[in-house]
């Protein structure tokens, strides 16, 4: 059975930094896909950033491009988003997902990538870990 437990959420000022963790069990991010998203109330799912670890491409919302960076540690089995200069727009309860890199004909890597983390299109997800950015 597959988990996907995030951690490391929290409260922070504005201009803060904060770290997310996405651990895995009965999974293997090596060579597969994992992607952050984040929801508040009252907005959609936005696919925030994500990360092909075969190669290590990756993709970021424009909204946290160059304020996010999506890494993970194949030893530990661990998928991280570093999350800088934090903004109050940034709270929201933020989700890790995992699976397999689609492999729809036309596409390369980046835009199967960027197609999954835009669509929210995986199959395993975690219960979220909230952010909470003050102003």
């Amino acid at each position: 059975q597959v988990q996907l437990v995030e951690s490391g959420g929290g409260s922070v000022q504005a201009g803060g930094s904060l770290r997310l963790s996405c651990a895995a069990s009965g999974y293997i991010f090596n060579n597969n896909c994992v992607g952050w998203f984040r929801q508040s109330p009252g907005k959609e799912r936005e696919g925030v950033a994500a990360i092909y670890t075969r190669g290590d491409r990756t993709y970021y919302a424009d909204s946290v491009k160059g304020r996010f960076t999506i890494s993970h540690d194949i030893a530990k089995n661990m998928v991280y988003l570093q999350m800088n200069s934090l903004e109050p727009e940034d709270t929201a309860m933020y989700y890790c997902a995992a699976d397999r890199l689609r492999a729809r004909v036309g596409l390369t890597i980046a835009q199967e990538l960027a197609t999954m983390a835009m669509k929210g299109d995986f199959h395993y997800w975690g219960q979220g870990t909230q952010v909470t950015v003050s102003s």
